[in-house]
């Protein structure tokens, strides 16, 4: 089911989420599969419908409106409203958060006290005290709290979820709670000093429904690439009492070098095998089990191990293959409708949230081919607007050149190549 989230621009204006709504308003009465997954994921009256009452309801557009603004991540079409007109303060209040100037803070605060409870942007950062808290000001959000400002718990969700202890500690002895799914954002964000901080606490390690597997399969399908972090965070999960399977792939996403020998002993094509979605993110372990699961720019399904330590910036485990003669060239699986035999290359160009080229330049020093061409497609699943990106016959540098989201292309990468295509 598609989660639409998207941010207000620099100059927002109302006419735009007003389209929005009459359009998707339109599409649910066509009983279009998108515009229902979008309803039922933002409207709280039917997440948890059985598919009768779903059916049977008639969509107003004050729904659809409801929708929109939340995925905008504003709790109502009021709040939404409501921010695009104070935008221009926003915008100062934000600048004066990030600057850390308080005396600025509390002045725009205090002329305007609406904002005290508007979030300050798009995304899930939250009004100013949830915004100062995602930035670990805690004598700024003191003195927001000062004002009036109660928004503690998405503070403490915030804080958590950067790593600003500190803060998350004041919070919680504010009267944040300890409630199901706290853990989820330090899940997200690969953030082993808060799931540390929280394990210390007796937090529940489930999500909003109960659901144990639920963070361990976020940690694993995040979109963070941090070795080091992710390796601490799935030991804190093995602390808490979770069975990890002693297989390839689990000791690759754990950092355990001598369990993959191990593995390379018993089985010494294991660096030639290529390995599907679902034992990359295993269901077992609660990751989706239509092989859908997991954000990565270039595919991943059908990858080598090598295929995996570019995508997923395993250093350590990049070096330890190449030692034992990964081959740099090696191709992707190719699917049944002929999309992927990709190399290496192309899981360097479009990994995500990197813009090192060091095992770029040693895949290049191996033989690493820059001319070799295949055709990839990629859904982009966290895109507001729902679609496939296609490729057909291109380089690792044209794939970086055509994939939509720049966000996720590393650009000192995509110049290393482009030196040596020119």
């Amino acid at each position: 089911m598609p989660t639409v989230s998207r941010g207000l621009p620099a100059q927002p204006h109302l006419d735009i989420p007003k389209r929005e709504a009459r359009a998707l308003l339109a599409h649910w009465r066509a009983r279009q599969t998108d515009a229902l997954d979008r309803v039922r994921a933002r409207h709280p009256r039917f997440t948890h419908a059985d598919a009768a009452t779903f059916a049977a309801a008639t969509p107003r557009l004050a729904d659809a409106q409801l929708v929109i603004a939340r995925e905008y991540t504003y709790p109502t079409w009021a709040d939404l409203k409501q921010r695009i007109a104070s935008n221009t303060l926003s915008r100062q209040l934000e600048a004066a958060i990030h600057r850390d100037d308080r005396a600025q803070v509390v002045q725009i605060l205090r002329d305007h006290p609406q904002l005290l409870h508007l979030h300050v942007r798009g995304g899930n950062w939250g009004p100013p005290l949830s915004y100062a808290a995602n930035l670990g000001r805690l004598e700024m959000i003191t003195s927001i709290a000062e004002l009036g400002a109660r928004d503690f718990q998405h503070a403490f969700d915030r804080a958590l979820l950067q790593g600003k202890i500190e803060t998350a500690r004041w919070l919680h002895g504010r009267g944040a709670k300890l409630e199901p799914g706290i853990i989820m954002g330090a899940c997200e964000t690969l953030n082993p000093d808060g799931l540390r901080f929280l394990a210390g606490l007796g937090a529940p390690f489930t999500n909003e429904h109960g659901d144990r597997l639920a963070p361990l399969a976020l940690a694993l399908e995040t979109y963070c690439r941090d070795s080091e972090r992710k390796h601490a965070v799935t030991e804190i999960f093995t602390q808490q009492g979770y069975t990890l399977p002693d297989t390839p792939i689990m000791a690759f996403h754990r950092g355990k070098i001598d369990r993959l020998a191990a593995h390379l002993a018993r089985d010494p094509a294991l660096l030639e095998r290529r390995f599907t979605s679902t034992e990359i993110y295993p269901p077992e372990l609660g990751c989706a089990p239509d092989g859908r699961g997991g954000m990565h720019g270039t595919p991943i399904a059908g990858g080598t191990l090598l295929h995996l330590a570019v995508d997923f910036h395993e250093q350590e485990i990049f070096e330890w293959l190449l030692a034992r003669g990964a081959d740099v060239n090696a191709r992707a699986a190719i699917d049944a409708d002929g999309f992927g035999g990709h190399t290496p290359l192309f899981n360097g160009v479009v990994s995500g949230l990197t813009r090192d080229t060091t095992m770029t330049r040693a895949l290049l020093q191996r033989g690493a081919s820059p001319a070799l061409r295949t055709s990839l497609r990629k859904f982009l699943d966290w895109c507001a607007e729902l679609r496939w990106h296609v490729a057909h016959d291109v380089t690792a540098h044209a794939w970086g050149a055509t994939f939509p989201e720049r966000g996720w292309v590393n650009d000192a990468a995509m110049r290393l190549l482009g030196e040596i295509e020119s």
